[in-house]
């Protein structure tokens, strides 16, 4: 499988505040998009996993600010699975300037649920080729992390 290449990202002029700044509560959202991103990459878009009866609900998030990005930036957001257990997936987020420069780090930590009743699956059994995907993809890449 090819690696990931980051999603990349140019700030929207309304994500900042009046010091043309990102708002701190924007980067939750670009975690999110990059997320949405790194699954397309995998072919296991949002749509196809809702489709086949499953959520994927974020139980926790983080993120750590290590320096501003600022309207005008190009960002990327490299995305890493840090934790496939088959019932649990967690990513860890690193948002990086056109310097290389780490700007932000960030972390979701995610389930697998079934659509219907909420309850908790291990995609071995109920989704074995998204298990395939996940597991594959986290260990060809358990070095990066």
């Amino acid at each position: 499988m090819n690696s990931y290449s980051g999603y990349i990202r140019q700030p929207h002029y309304y994500e900042t505040d009046q010091m043309s700044i990102i708002h701190h509560s924007n980067y939750i959202r670009w975690f999110e998009e990059a997320r949405v991103d790194i699954l397309n990459f995998l072919q296991l878009p949002y749509q196809a996993i809702e489709e086949a009866g499953l959520i994927v609900p974020v139980l926790e998030v983080s993120c750590q600010y290590k320096n501003m990005i600022r309207y005008g930036d190009t960002i990327r957001i490299d995305v890493f699975v840090e934790k496939y257990t088959g019932t649990r997936l967690d990513f860890r987020y690193e948002i990086r300037n056109d310097a290389e420069e780490l700007m932000t780090i960030g972390t979701s930590k995610h389930c697998f649920l079934t659509k219907d009743t909420q309850r908790l699956v291990h995609l071995k059994k109920a989704a074995p080729d998204f298990h395939q995907i996940f597991m594959t993809y986290f260990q060809e890449h358990a070095n990066n992390n």
